[in-house]
């Protein structure tokens, strides 16, 4: 080969590496319609599924059952899976050993800071501050997705006004204004201008719906208010989430009107798809559609063809769209036409997010150690906390409380001390 036709071939080579790097994908209707035409509905179903890490996180991630299901084209997305090495390791079983080479979505509960602490979410309300409320999601972002995580079950917008429940820290309080706005600003600090910049992570508002507002505070337990409350006191943060492009909504546990959340249609579909507009899909709490067992719904495949029916779009961790939905399907129980719906709105976010264009876009090693826990960060997490701070009046010098008793502190968590932070 002479020393022309050589240099001919290598400049071929490196134009065509060139233009292979700088090629967009189709754009996402084109795109998502003609990968599904590929899926079979093993495939489809597999996009629905949400599992847990589980035995992926140990080190013998590709021998684990969770790795096996993901390299079968079985498994959507994990969630409690933490560190750039893990979820790197995750995603090429995925997008290097799958049929389709679907990429998969990485959750976590990033509720009030990643590494850098943010007061909790009833302390944040207490700022009525919604620039630094936003600045404190746009951090938690940064920091989730420099370490692998694009997806955030947050925020929780639940109205409470029973102490007795559990969960209260988790939410904005009482008032349904100040629960809106705040919502809005989470779902702007998380999600940013584009979600496809690697510094933003998909929202998740959750619990849908009327989560915080359980007979006798008691958490799961049944809801029963009317629609003027509904509408007026406990929606108006969900819808605010809505307005403001949360990308998913997580379903509650709790019954409204006598039917979980997770298998109630008039929630999923009439409220949030045809009156405010939702576009996004819907993933179902932890076990949430086995749990309808529970509430006398049915066996489990019954249970998942009510929630599919309803409106959920992805199932975490019960694994009953997984290993019921074909069969409902064949009895006509659920049609195709919700299973691609479905499908299409989970292969959405993927695209929305980045993911087709490069798989790996969360997976940057330098990231991780350079935008985590940083000293810039923990200083704007320290004048948050600062301008959260509510001052009391210490009057009749009622603190420190004076020892002229004891107080008995009952109960299977009195002395757990990793529950009490």
């Amino acid at each position: 080969m002479n020393k022309k036709l050589v240099l001919l071939v290598l400049c071929f080579s490196v134009y065509g590496y060139s233009q292979k790097k700088q090629t967009k994908i189709k754009p996402k209707a084109e795109f998502i319609t003609e990968l599904m035409s590929k899926m079979t509905l093993d495939e489809k179903l597999g996009q629905l599924n949400l599992p847990t890490s589980g035995d992926i996180t140990t080190g013998a991630a590709t021998s684990s059952d969770v790795a096996k299901n993901i390299a079968e084209g079985k498994v959507g997305g994990l969630f409690n899976i933490k560190s750039v090495q893990k979820i790197k390791e995750a995603q090429k079983i995925a997008v290097e050993k799958s049929r389709l080479k679907i990429p998969l979505i990485f959750g976590m509960d990033v509720i009030h800071g990643y590494e850098t602490t943010f007061p909790i979410p009833l302390g944040l309300s207490s700022t009525w501050d919604m620039e630094l409320i936003e600045r404190s999601a746009q951090i938690a972002a940064q920091e989730a997705s420099a370490d692998g995580i694009n997806w955030t079950f947050s925020p929780m917008v639940d109205i409470s006004r029973d102490p007795r429940w559990g969960r209260i820290a988790e939410g904005s309080g009482e008032d349904p204004y100040l629960g809106s706005q705040i919502a809005k600003a989470m779902v702007h600090g998380y999600q940013g201008k584009n979600l496809s910049d690697n510094n933003t992570i998909l929202s998740c508002v959750k619990h849908f719906a009327l989560y915080g507002a359980p007979d006798a505070g008691r958490d799961y337990n049944t809801v029963d208010m009317s629609k003027i409350k509904m509408y007026n006191d406990y929606f108006p943060p969900y819808k605010a989430a809505i307005d403001a492009g949360s990308g998913s909504v997580m379903a509650s546990f709790n019954e409204v009107d006598g039917i979980p959340a997770t298998g109630n249609k008039w929630l999923m579909t009439d409220v949030l798809r045809d009156q405010w507009g939702f576009k996004g899909f819907v993933v179902t709490d932890f076990t949430g559609i086995p749990e309808m067992i529970s509430h006398g719904m049915g066996d489990l495949q019954t249970v998942s063809a009510l929630a599919l029916n309803a409106g959920i779009d992805m199932d975490m961790v019960g694994n009953g769209f997984l290993s019921t939905l074909k069969k409902s399907l064949d009895e006509k129980k659920v049609t195709i036409e919700q299973i691609d719906k479905a499908t299409r709105l989970i292969l959405e976010a993927k695209y929305d997010l980045g993911l087709f264009e490069d798989p790996y876009k969360y997976c940057d090693v330098k990231r991780a150690k350079t935008e985590i826990f940083t000293k810039d960060l923990r200083a704007e997490a320290r004048s948050i906390a600062a301008q959260s701070l509510v001052l009391l009046k210490n009057q009749n010098q009622l603190l420190p409380l004076k020892k002229n008793g004891t107080i008995a502190v009952i109960g299977p968590l009195a002395d757990a001390k990793e529950n009490m932070a």
